[in-house]
C-alpha cells in the first residue's frame, strides 16, 4: 500500500511506508534521513511500546511480546538525565513497529539528527513520534542499536 492521507494524518501498511513518511518529515525538518533501520527484539518480535525524552536524547522500546526493554541508539549515555514519557497513537493504541532514521554530516558517516517513526499496529497510522539533534558518531554502529 502507498501512503494515504486521512484528515491530518498519514496511513500505510509496510515498513517502506513508514520509512517514506520519516524521509518526508526529515526533509521538512532540514536534515534529511538517509540511513534507516527497523527495530527487532531478540525474541523476534517487531512490535513495541515507545518512550522518549527528546530534550535528553533518550528512547526506550519495550517488546510487546517478551517485555524486554532496550535503550535505542546512544540512549544509554543520557538515561540518567532523562524523564521518558510513553507514546500513544491517535487511536489510543500504544504498540508500534518502529523505524529509525538518521541524517549524517555531509562527507561523513557521523550521525547529525535522529528520527523515530512509528507504525500503529491497530489503525496503520505512520508518523515520526520523536526526533532530536544527535552527535552519535558512526551511523551504522548507531543504527545497529535501535
Amino acid at each position: 500500500m502507498a501512503l494515504t492521507k486521512k484528515g491530518d494524518f498519514m496511513y500505510g501498511t509496510t515498513s517502506g511506508d513508514t520509512q517514506a513518511e520519516l524521509r518526508s518529515y526529515s526533509v521538512a525538518n532540514g536534515y534529511e534521513a538517509t540511513r534507516f533501520a527497523s527495530s527487532k527484539c531478540d525474541c523476534g518480535s517487531r512490535t513495541f511500546a515507545l518512550q522518549s525524552d527528546e530534550e535528553a536524547g533518550v528512547a526506550i522500546r519495550t517488546c510487546s511480546d517478551c517485555g524486554q526493554e532496550h535503550l535505542m541508539g546512544d540512549s544509554a549515555d543520557y538515561i540518567e538525565e532523562a524523564t521518558p514519557e510513553g507514546h500513544a497513537c491517535v487511536c489510543e493504541n500504544e504498540v508500534f513497529e518502529l523505524v529509525s532514521g538518521v541524517s549524517v554530516y555531509q562527507g561523513t558517516h557521523d550521525v547529525r539528527w535522529y528520527y523515530i517513526a512509528c507504525h500503529c499496529v491497530e489503525c496503520n497510522l505512520v508518523g515520526v513520534f520523536a526526533d532530536w539533534k544527535c552527535e552519535a558518531g558512526d551511523a551504522a554502529a548507531f543504527l545497529a542499536k535501535v
